[in-house]
């Protein structure tokens, strides 16, 4: 499997949406509870940048979207801004070959030179796919909030890893 890893573009926005929706509709990974439009979603797209700390990619195959990896805001506050929360979210097919690997590699990379001092992801609890791959991309757990949302008529725990990167 020969797959791109690239920066994404706006006509990447509705592949990404309906991904993303995916995710929303059939499991807790997300706590959003709303599938998004694809107006709604161009927002969340806007916060990206080609430089920077807010980076998002894509996985390609033969012109078919694998997946993407995403580095964005940790909390809005200023004092915050050395700091990323990260997202991957893969199709099915893509699960356990190694594109989210591939993801990672490149973001990270992308973001070693940018003034990046730690990177954190929310895991919902249970995820062992997701908890793995962070492990394997050096994360730790810095700890978990019990019952932090509720979804599909119950509550989960999120347990949230860090990185140091500068």
């Amino acid at each position: 499997m020969s797959v791109q890893i690239r920066p994404a573009v706006p006509d990447d926005l509705p592949v990404l949406t309906d991904l993303y929706n995916h995710y929303i509709e059939h499991t807790p990974a997300t706590f959003d509870i709303e599938p998004y439009t694809l107006e709604g979603r161009t927002v969340w797209f806007s916060q990206f940048a080609q430089t920077g700390r807010h980076r998002l990619l894509v996985a390609e195959l033969d012109g078919e979207i694998l997946g993407y990896a995403c580095s964005g805001p940790f909390k809005p506050k200023r004092a915050y801004e050395t700091s990323v929360e990260v997202s991957i979210y893969l199709t099915q097919s893509a699960k356990g070959c190694g594109v989210g690997s591939a993801l990672y590699r490149e973001l990270f990379d992308c973001l070693k030179n940018e003034d990046v001092h730690r990177a954190y992801a929310g895991i919902t609890l249970p995820n062992d796919a997701s908890i793995t791959i962070h492990e394997r991309f050096g994360f730790t757990s810095v700890g978990a909030y019990r019952e932090v949302g509720r979804k599909f008529s119950q509550y989960w725990d999120v347990e949230w890893f860090e990185k140091e990167l500068g």
